[in-house]
């Protein structure tokens, strides 16, 4: 099969991890210098004071971030922020103080090994700005590049790392979203980096720059995919309980909490895990977890808080009670909407550590928060990208029989290749090339943003990712796209992530007719996109998941035995033939 390295930027990550310098020492290296901390290159103020707005000069207009604006999601300066497992930090410097530099082949000292560069950017070119820099490696080889920094007023939302509800003017403040975006692109594996060189960018603005660091040692358990940002409760002083099943089992364990999609922090007072015994109630009293070596922590909007490491053995194939406290008021929060599970609300108080059920007296279906459990040891983790097939729709409430549970029991159970961690990226109604849930406020859609927008959270960041499969398109086809534009999609998602270095399985779409969308014309596209799937054009192995479960005397129909009734989701007997079909050497 063709590998294809995709050079263009990602979205991902957060913050640049270097060190501080006092204010009014950021000036510019001498031309031929050697390389230097990235602060010694700001040479552009961004942020203004809203009482005096005229003093940070962003675009060359006069426009600028507002820093209350900015205070209020979070992002102080000298600040540590966590999004897809890159830190960065936002520039320890006062409104009206030089914070960022425009991109023009500046050499950046920067050491230390990962799988990606971040940079935390924005352009101000009124479109997207593109460059080409270089990464020098302490072996003496190099590597190059591409860059795209998204504009700061006019950028997809669905892609930022954070909006921004005003832009300052030295005329006032307008409200109009601004928006600052992380990149991340990939590092030669394996070795040691020594210094970045910044590309030509033009209006290209970098704010911070860190290296993300592999996750081995780590295999991906059990995750979730953020599908919109909604109102909840409102909760105050709650305790969530949510039920979570592992698929890989470790002797230690941590968690993942995105802010995703959200416009303020959150705080979380305290956190525990337990191997479930019923509902609510544990097996034996929860093991407090720890943040940065904390009891809680305060996720700012857009980040991220991974747990500290702590000993607890994680069984493998079994139910997880993972609790925090929300002391503060949420009355919206992202969350994975089609979690197919029961968990459970406390009443109020801290109840993260209680042994018993017995506070926790509201049940919810939905994962918010929660985006990842990971193991120690083990050999990195296989990410399914998919939509409401992989994500359950129609599969047995509380019973873990969506596809990729059954999959990874297989796994778990046999000696052919390595007991990989499984992890569930479905979205019900998600789609390849178009964003169901815009990407910033609140919504009531929960179907995500589109898997290109989300390819570099949900696949790429995701903890030890070994091999994705692509299970999606019949939401595409079924709402109006072309063929052409979901192979394009596909193709894309495919070539970003070689250029990763993940292998990559597709899947082809299953049979719907009968469903009120799936209409003569959109099989046509759906058999169309089949074709060039099982071609092989992209991929390194295909899952012919249409023949699996299509009606052999009607292959535009699922086989009735595995219809659920509605003609588009199979039901538990035909997910379990989706995951026994899975060629595991393929993995």
């Amino acid at each position: 099969m063709r590998r294809r390295l995709w050079g263009a930027a990602a979205l991902l990550g957060l913050f640049a991890g270097v060190a501080p310098v006092a204010a009014g020492q950021a000036v510019a290296a001498p031309h031929g210098a050697g390389p230097v901390p990235l602060e010694r290159l700001f040479d552009n103020t961004a942020v203004s004071d809203d009482e005096r707005p005229g003093s940070a000069d962003f675009d060359g207009s006069g426009s600028s971030l507002s820093a209350q604006d900015l205070t209020a999601a979070g992002w102080t300066p000298g600040r540590t922020l966590t999004v897809q497992g890159a830190r960065l930090t936002w520039p320890r410097r006062a409104a009206g103080e030089p914070d960022n530099v425009r991109a023009a082949a500046q050499s950046v000292r920067l050491r230390g090994r990962g799988d990606a560069l971040a940079f935390l950017v924005a352009g101000t070119a009124g479109s997207d700005v593109s460059g080409t820099g270089t990464v020098r490696y302490a072996n003496g080889t190099r590597s190059s590049y591409r860059l795209t920094a998204s504009d700061w007023r006019t950028g997809p939302l669905a892609t930022k790392a954070v909006a921004l509800p005003h832009i300052n003017t030295p005329a006032g403040q307008l409200a109009e979203k601004a928006r600052l975006y992380v990149v991340t692109v990939p590092l030669a594996h394996g070795r040691e980096v020594a210094s970045v060189t910044l590309p030509r960018g033009g209006d290209l603005h970098v704010f911070a720059l860190s290296i993300r660091p592999s996750t081995r040692g780590w295999t991906g358990s059990w995750a979730a995919s953020t599908s919109g940002y909604t109102a909840v409760g409102p909760w105050t002083d709650r305790t969530l309980r949510l039920v979570v099943h592992t698929s890989a089992g470790g002797p230690r364990v941590r968690i993942r909490l995105d802010n995703t999609f959200a416009a303020a922090p959150v705080r979380i007072g305290s956190a525990t895990v337990a191997v479930q015994e019923a509902g609510a109630r544990p097996v034996a009293a929860p093991v407090p977890l720890s943040f940065r070596g904390a009891a809680g922590a305060e996720i700012p909007a857009g980040a991220q808080e991974v747990s500290d490491p702590v000993g607890f053995q994680v069984p493998a194939d079994a139910q997880l009670l993972v609790s925090f406290h929300l002391p503060g008021t949420v009355t919206a929060a992202p969350v994975h909407r089609l979690a197919v599970q029961r968990s459970y609300v406390s009443e109020p108080g801290d109840h993260a550590g209680d042994g018993t059920a017995d506070a926790y007296t509201s049940a919810i279906t939905s994962w918010p928060l929660l985006t990842g459990v990971d193991v120690g040891g083990g050999p990195g983790s296989v990410v399914m990208l998919g939509d409401s097939i992989t994500d359950g729709e129609k599969s047995t409430q509380d019973a873990n029989h969506r596809w990729p549970n059954v999959l990874a029991t297989r796994v778990l159970n046999q000696h052919v290749v390595p007991h990989y961690g499984v992890l569930n990226h479905g979205i019900s109604a998600n789609r390849v090339v178009t964003d169901r849930y815009p990407g910033d406020g609140i919504s009531t859609d929960t179907g995500g943003v589109s898997a290109l927008h989300r390819l570099d959270r949900d696949v790429l960041a995701q903890t030890s990712a070994r091999t994705a499969v692509v299970f999606q398109g019949v939401n595409d086809v079924r709402w109006g796209a072309s063929a052409d534009q979901v192979i394009a999609g596909l193709r894309e998602l495919a070539d970003r992530a070689h250029g990763r270095g993940l292998r990559v399985l597709a899947a082809t779409i299953a049979p719907c007719e009968g469903e009120s969308l799936c209409t003569p014309a959109a099989d046509t596209r759906r058999t169309a996109v089949n074709a060039w799937i099982r071609a092989g054009e992209s991929f390194d192995g295909v899952l012919d998941f249409d023949a699996v479960v299509r009606d052999p005397a009607h292959p535009a129909r699922l086989l009735p035995a595995y219809d659920s009734g509605d003609h588009l989701h199979p039901n538990d007997t035909g997910l379990a033939a989706l995951a026994e079909s899975v060629d595991l050497t393929l993995l």
